[in-house]
């Protein structure tokens, strides 16, 4: 098999990412060389790549599905918002601009070019590329310039396959509006249609599968059901709606209250946490759940001030701080646990200056023009365990008391702690089995609560969500019409959907 496609969703959150994995894990399992794409992503979820690169945590999950190392080719444009209308651009790995989205159409042409290479490198080294793209193909405001979408399919030569949700209703409307708004140039690139989510009478829904297809000349791939708690690393603050499953318990409950930041990044630094029996993972802007939970935790955010002054507008600054006097524990990660300091000195993300933290450990962040990225590993002395992860940041945080969380096998300590209050800037570190455990440990202690860990790894648990959505595809889909496909690339002489638009004006 050799080849490529695109998948597209009819709108944000469709199932482009799940689907896009699935395929990559399908393709794996079938001896083919495979490796996801994404031209471009606008995602507060990201990680390190081994050459120091910063790309969209989707790609990394997909990579893991492909049974490949993630590289910045597999995302060589990252957006990630900074701001109500500002944003940071990473190309290839690496800053390259802070845009306001009318300033990032210009850059557009700029990029197109490393796009296109990115994505030829990985043609060359790879049978089979699945890429995915971004929001909806049909936002005919953002067509002109388009990156990732049919911009992408028509510059590359990619048959396209376009998902629908149909949990949330309406996906026949979805599906072929979607289609009819594209241009026919661009419409010639959709092979055909992928439901995702389907939870009812299959006999029910055959008859609207028939119509589709009669109606716009295109095929349905297949119909992936929904499956309860089928839930992958998600880059979309929009699957923070679903509840994180929640595995049986041997011992008590452990209830873990994760703010909801405005610019929350990398919270799927939780997913681990949520996958130990007993544990309950949950976001949250309520001052009563602050007080109540047993652990709290104070996640990434790409705006640190920002974030600071809505939590104190709020009053949710008064609530951790009482939660902290009243000796109850809190995890603050990268900048969760630079706002827990004394004082942050920002003149590179919101230009503030000088303000105050909220005092809970003794250090000080200065942020700085050149973004830090860097993969770690080390121990943590506290708990008695190895630790590894990974740093994205701009700020440099000085301890200036208590005791490192952390110790890098370079040397280098990271983190504080004082008391029940720790912070970290590394990112991932809850995915190392027994440093999580031990830290469980510790909070159910101070809680009164009874912790039995569990004892398959996080590593072991991705592993088979990552197979149950190879599974899904290979079951569920048309996977020899699917091969036919990126063997064949875009299908010859597929119909053109006229849609008549009329005007007028009264009088």
């Amino acid at each position: 098999m050799k080849g490529a496609l695109l998948v597209c969703g009819t709108h944000s959150d469709a199932g482009k990412s799940v689907v896009s994995a699935g395929l990559c894990r399908w393709l794996r399992r079938a001896g083919v060389r495979v490796a996801p794409f994404k031209a471009q992503n606008m995602a507060l979820n990201s990680v390190v790549t081994l050459d120091g690169g910063e790309i969209g945590r989707a790609q990394a999950v997909q990579a893991a599905a492909a049974g490949i190392e993630p590289e910045t080719a597999m995302n060589p444009v990252l957006i990630k918002p900074s701001g109500d209308r500002h944003s940071q651009v990473i190309v290839m790995g690496r800053p390259y601009a802070d845009v306001d989205a009318r300033s990032y159409q210009l850059l557009k042409d700029d990029l197109r070019p490393i796009v296109a290479a990115a994505l030829a490198d990985l043609r060359e080294r790879y049978d089979v590329v699945v890429c995915e793209g971004a929001g909806s193909p049909a936002e005919i405001n953002l067509r002109q310039a388009d990156l990732t979408n049919m911009g992408l399919a028509r510059a590359a030569g990619l048959p396209v396959l376009l998902v629908g949700d149909i949990d949330r209703g309406g996906v026949f409307a979805s599906l072929y509006g979607s289609l009819a708004l594209l241009d026919p140039d661009d419409q010639a690139h959709v092979a055909g249609f992928v439901i995702n989510k389907f939870r009812g009478d299959a006999a029910i829904l055959s008859p609207g599968l028939t119509q589709i297809e009669k109606l716009t000349g295109r095929p349905t791939f297949g119909v992936l059901p929904w499956v309860e708690d089928l839930w992958m690393d998600a880059e979309d603050s929009l699957s923070l709606e679903a509840s994180r499953p929640e595995a049986p318990a041997a011992g008590d409950t452990i209830d873990i209250a994760v703010l909801r930041l405005r610019w929350m990044s990398n919270f799927t630094d939780l997913d681990a946490l949520a996958a130990e029996p007993g544990v309950r993972v949950r976001f949250t802007r309520s001052a009563a759940d602050v007080e109540r939970a047993d652990l709290l935790v104070v996640p990434g955010t790409k705006a640190t001030v920002d974030d600071l002054a809505r939590l104190r507008a709020a009053g949710l600054d008064r609530a951790i701080v009482a939660r902290a006097a009243a000796g109850a524990p809190i995890l603050g990660i990268c900048g969760g646990y630079q706002l827990l300091g004394e004082r942050i000195f920002d003149e590179v993300e919101s230009r503030g200056g000088e303000v105050d933290g909220l005092g809970l450990l003794p250090v000080v962040t200065t942020f700085a023009a050149e973004k830090l990225l860097r993969r770690r590993a080390g121990s943590c002395p506290w708990l008695g365990t190895r630790a590894s992860g990974y740093e994205i940041r701009h700020g440099r945080v000085e301890r200036r008391g208590g005791e490192p969380l952390l110790a890098a096998d370079d040397g280098e300590p990271d983190g504080c702690r004082v008391g029940a209050v720790i912070g970290t800037s590394w990112h991932g570190a809850l995915e190392q089995d027994e440093l999580r455990r031990a830290l469980l440990a510790r909070v159910a202690a101070a809680r009164g609560r009874r912790f039995v860990p569990g004892t398959t790894s996080f590593a072991s648990a991705r592993e088979t969500r990552l197979d149950a959505l190879g599974d899904l595809v290979a079951r569920h889909l048309d996977t020899a019409r699917l091969a036919a496909l990126i063997d064949g690339g875009v299908p010859a002489e597929l119909p053109t959907i006229r849609t008549e638009v009329s005007s007028c004006c009264a009088s």
